[in-house]
């Protein structure tokens, strides 16, 4: 789910672009409320899909999401905490090996993914779009 100071940002620019787009009030006002009307459809979605993968006995339905989220915490700390500190202790032991491959961009798409930055997919689909 979106923090309220992250959902108040964005209609405070919503705000500013409406105000430019709009020049009848109400028409501005009928286009927030459409704004805030999907955005709280999209969060009640969420609340619903998370209750029913809490209630599943399944680990294959509730346990997917924990599963993704401690090998996405693992990776980021084996690539920007654990494999810094074994090379900088083996430059010191005097017995230095060459850094693993990097999974820099890999991570980032999966922690954006993971952090709910992949919701667009979600949005199409309360559009209507297939």
């Amino acid at each position: 789910m979106v923090a309220p100071v992250v959902v108040g940002a964005l209609l405070d620019v919503a705000r500013t672009v409406f105000d430019r787009v709009f020049e009848d009030p109400a028409k501005r006002a009928a286009a927030e409320l459409e704004l805030l009307r999907l955005h709280q459809s999209g969060e009640l979605a969420q609340l619903e899909v998370n209750r029913t993968e809490a209630g599943s006995g399944s680990l294959f339905v509730a346990g997917w999401r924990p599963f993704v989220g401690w090998v996405c915490g693992a990776a980021l700390a084996g690539q920007f905490v654990l494999s810094p500190v074994a090379l900088w202790v083996s430059q010191i032991a005097g017995h230095p090996f060459p850094p693993p491959p990097s999974l820099d961009a890999v991570l980032w798409e999966l922690l954006f993914g993971m952090l709910g930055m992949g919701t667009l997919r979600t949005v199409e689909k309360l559009k209507g779009r297939a």
